[in-house]
């Protein structure tokens, strides 16, 4: 620990958020990073605590508290305020296949943990890991170092998103030659189409994917496996198989009116506005809300996105509807620190929609009772009603009803449902012959991520179902060092 008083010198200071009015102007990233100086101070507030939960990555009162990836944090903290920033950075990629990617789009479960944080401010550990990515790219060591000796072995990969590219990474290391396949047009997966440039802007992606090429990692695009080629053909010419195609089935609202015309998935939404702001034209499936009356189902990290992507199109209004109570503002008795704090979050969507359209756009304990259409079937209105939470006697979990007398009309003229995911799709377990679990996910044996398929592999969202871009790549670490093993007989990963 460099300075031990840096905690109770310091404040946090964290990276400045353009003004709103001026970031909705394009989809570009908002945030200025703080002097490198000025990151090596905010890093000495890291007090190096006995027990560093922020790395610990542990399921404390049923959610994961720390890093999943089990980052070296107060390590890296420290490298970063002695000024080591190489150092940093090789231990910061000891654990992190892909920093560049975290520091841009994790809630920071690191920083939720931070021992400095049970009575003030958590060390800003993202806004480190950013500097630390971002200042090995400018200064030409975050580059290619493809493996000196091969294998022989070959594995393929099924999808390109976190797990799957982090899989592909630490098996090339390893040596062994991994060809990716992606259905899409551009490598990334829901890092590149699911996540909007706000966030994560794609020329981020395409600086690794270009190091990862390098490297010897081959990628095949617009390739659907089980249509364009047969599993069969995979697992002749391939040693091992590996499905990271992610949790891509979303879930759907049953409501009277449901085949109204302007109802659309927030996924397919999301991916079209990405891909026509990299085409420069407007592709297939493209809807723009300039204008129009939107309501977002879902309060997640992805309705806030399709509300931040509205916002910058023009929307009329948005109203962004959440079906569970509202939380609190601060941690309550019976969620203590290290818990992930179940307390009230405004992304920044919701926090330019409050300035655009006059006030908190979001209402809790609230769902689409009828969309109501008009001529052509053209969605005009939905139909809302109130919840109330309610005990099931039987089982003790809260469940919302309707509660009589509250419905409601607001106009519509596009609706955005981002109500999360059923599993990935069929046909990718079909053409395996993989069997699932009870939630629709590949089933894995014995908690390992082997499936019931000799020689086939799965990880990520795929065998887990939808979670975080950093436990995706844990999943796909921790595949590849799976695969590895049942190709050598041990592993060093």
């Amino acid at each position: 620990m460099g300075n031990p008083n840096g905690f109770l010198e310091l404040e946090r200071i964290d990276a400045a958020a353009l003004d709103i009015r001026e970031r909705i102007k394009n989809y570009n990233e908002f945030h200025t990073p703080l002097f490198k100086e000025e990151q090596q101070l905010q890093a000495s507030r890291c007090m190096d605590c006995g027990v560093p939960f922020c790395q610990s990555g542990m399921n404390i009162g049923g959610s994961i508290s720390g890093c999943p990836l089990g980052n070296l944090i107060p390590e890296f903290n420290d490298l970063l305020y002695r000024g080591y920033w190489e150092a940093a950075y090789k231990r910061l990629r000891a654990t992190n296949s892909f920093p560049e990617f975290t520091s841009r789009v994790c809630p920071a479960l690191c920083e939720k943990a931070c021992t400095c944080s049970v009575g003030g401010d958590a060390v800003t550990v993202r806004a480190n890991e950013f500097a630390i990515v971002e200042n090995a790219y400018s200064h030409g060591y975050a580059k290619a170092t493809p493996p000196e000796v091969r294998t022989g072995k070959r594995i393929a990969v099924i999808g390109s998103g976190p797990a799957g590219l982090a899989a592909a990474d630490q098996l090339n290391r390893r040596g062994h030659s991994v060809t990716v396949f992606e259905k899409s047009d551009r490598i990334g997966g829901l890092l590149m189409y699911g996540i909007p440039n706000m966030k994560l802007e794609k020329h981020i992606i395409e600086r690794r994917i270009q190091i990862m090429q390098q490297e010897g990692i081959e990628f095949k695009t617009g390739v659907n496996v089980g249509a364009d080629i047969k599993a069969d053909e995979l697992l002749k010419s391939f040693d091992r198989v590996i499905i990271a195609c992610g949790a891509g089935k979303p879930r759907d609202i049953s409501a009277k009116g449901r085949d109204a015309k302007g109802i659309y998935f927030a996924v397919d939404f999301l991916k079209a506005v990405t891909k026509t702001l990299l085409d420069s034209k407007p592709c297939e499936g493209f809807v723009d809300t300039k204008g129009k009356n939107v309501i977002v189902i879902g309060g997640g990290d992805t309705g806030n996105d399709c509300v931040g992507t509205c916002v910058r199109q023009g929307a009329k209004s948005v109203i962004q509807l959440e079906m569970m109570p509202k939380l609190p503002d601060t941690r309550q008795p019976d969620n203590p620190w290290p818990e992930w704090p179940r307390v009230a979050k405004t992304d920044y969507g919701q926090e330019e929609a409050a300035l655009i359209y006059g006030g908190d756009i979001r209402r809790y304990q609230t769902t689409v009772k009828e969309f109501i259409s008009g001529k052509g079937n053209e969605l005009k209105a939905v139909k809302l009603i109130e919840l109330e939470a309610q005990r099931d006697e039987k089982t003790g979990r809260l469940k919302m009803t309707e509660k009589a007398g509250t419905e409601s009309e607001v106009k519509a003229d596009i609706v955005l449902i981002c109500a999360g995911f059923l599993g990935v799709d069929d046909h990718i377990a079909k053409a395996f012959g993989t069997a699932l679990d009870r939630r629709s996910n590949i089933a894995s044996v014995n908690g390992t991520h082997l499936t019931s398929k000799e020689r086939v592999f799965v990880c990520g969202d795929s065998r887990t179902g939808q979670s975080l871009v950093v436990r995706a790549i844990r999943e796909g670490r921790d595949c590849a060092r799976e695969v590895d093993e049942s190709l050598m007989g041990y592993s060093n990963l």
